[in-house]
């Protein structure tokens, strides 16, 4: 949530901001709520002081015997409780007004965030690795969907009969590999100095507030009879852990990882994204959540893409990394690095991981500070970060068309071996 008093000093700048987000913004709006809200609080201070000091006089005429004068005191103390009491709720409903709008507004783009229109205008940063040319090494490749069926590894037809579809079913070495890939990127970041936590899969409202998927995001969750929802991404849970805590600045920064399932509706999404474990309602993933200092948030933010980077460059899969433009970063990012992973059945590189700094925005809503008496009194909000690192289902995806042979066999990358029993390739069924 954007600090109000950010928001009324910098007016145009918030503006303009929201404009190259592509999102509807009501300057004026803004203006008469919060105009509303200090003018109902100035006479609510003023009517108090009047009351009080009516209030206090009442004694005095009573004890000179002015019982009239007294008797219109109290009467004139009760029609201003009942003044008080008008500014009271016009504050209360300008406060509630301010509040959603506020609560329904991105975040502020950082001053490094590319301005774009939308993902056409995404500069690239960087690649990594050479996609393979399977004309020149004479067979065609097949599509993860294909190779998966083949090797009766991913059951497309039952899952749809189990669930419905945009879910996946995965049998035998499938769900093996699917474990080793969790227990791989887990054990990996864990060696570069993450915490791991094991995390509920639902969140209340209050949870998901905090990181802004409430209330503007509510139609992409599930949500339960009893008012839970399945957590979209274990950033939820992840950096929430400390709402309503003062960290000490010593702490920081706080390097998280957990892995969860992950749940989404995935409204709109058609085409090729609907098949195979590219966009799917239930998936699994390794999220990396930070807590940092403000001054060093953005160094924090490299070294994460590095580390989802990382996990990439062990399974040796090509990748490129992509700067997000204002108008397609997420609701709660300042700046926003993706990384693509290149998939022979796009010709394409495709969204693996986003990494994202959120500045002070989510602090803001879930309340985390921290204390650094070394340089300020009282306490701040902190910067947080998140990042995938990385989603089974797409890296399962990656690594069959990337890896995939000929003879329909798939080589399993080297560091994946020994949470495979050693197994070096997976065969189709017999």
């Amino acid at each position: 949530m954007l600090d109000i008093r950010f928001v009324r000093e910098h007016l145009d700048e918030v503006a303009t901001a929201m404009q190259n987000r592509n999102h509807t913004w009501d300057s004026a709006r803004f203006q008469e709520l919060d105009e509303s809200r200090r003018a109902s609080i100035a006479k609510e201070e003023e009517l108090q002081a009047k009351r009080n000091a009516i209030s206090k006089s009442i004694g005095k005429l009573m004890g000179e015997g002015k019982k009239e004068e007294a008797e219109a005191a109290k009467a004139e103390v009760s029609e201003l409780k009942n003044q008080i009491a008008q500014f009271s709720a016009e504050r209360a409903a300008a406060d509630e007004g301010l509040r959603n709008m506020l609560m329904s507004t991105p975040n502020m783009p950082a001053d490094s965030t590319p301005v774009g229109k939308d993902e056409d205008d995404n500069p690239e940063v960087r690649r990594w690795g050479t996609p393979r040319n399977f004309e020149a090494e004479g067979f065609e490749m097949k599509p993860h969907w294909d190779l998966g069926a083949e090797l009766g590894i991913i059951d497309a037809e039952r899952a749809v009969k189990l669930a419905g579809s945009r879910f996946v079913l995965l049998g035998g070495l499938g769900a093996r590999l699917e474990r080793a890939l969790i227990n791989f990127m887990a054990d990996t970041h864990i060696s570069r100095g993450y915490k791991e936590w094991w995390c509920p899969a639902m969140a209340n409202a209050t949870t998901l507030t905090g990181t802004g998927q409430l209330p503007k995001f509510e139609d992409d969750l599930f949500k339960t009879r009893e008012g839970m929802y399945l957590i979209p991404t274990a950033e939820v849970q992840l950096t929430n852990i400390h709402s309503g805590e003062v960290l000490e600045a010593s702490e920081l920064p706080l390097k998280y990882c957990a892995f969860t399932p992950c749940f989404r509706e995935e409204a709109g999404s058609a085409g090729r994204d609907t098949r195979g474990l590219i966009r799917v309602h239930q998936f699994d993933k390794v999220e990396m959540v930070k807590y940092a200092k403000p001054e060093e948030s953005y160094d924090d933010l490299e070294s994460m893409v590095a580390d989802a980077e990382n996990i990439l460059q062990l399974l040796g899969l090509p990748y490129r990394v992509i700067s997000l433009c204002t108008g397609d970063i997420g609701f709660s990012a300042a700046k926003t690095y993706d990384l693509e992973v290149w998939l022979p059945s796009y010709n394409a590189y495709k969204e693996i991981s986003s990494c994202s700094n959120c500045e002070d925005f989510q602090a803001r809503r879930a309340n985390i500070k921290y204390r650094d008496p070394e340089n300020f009194k009282g306490s701040r909000y902190l910067h947080t970060l998140n990042g995938s690192g990385l989603p089974a289902g797409r890296t399962m995806a990656a690594i069959l068309e990337n890896y995939q042979n000929a003879d329909g066999t798939i080589t399993i990358p080297e560091v994946l071996r020994p949470y495979m029993g050693g197994l070096e390739k997976i065969e189709p069924v017999a």
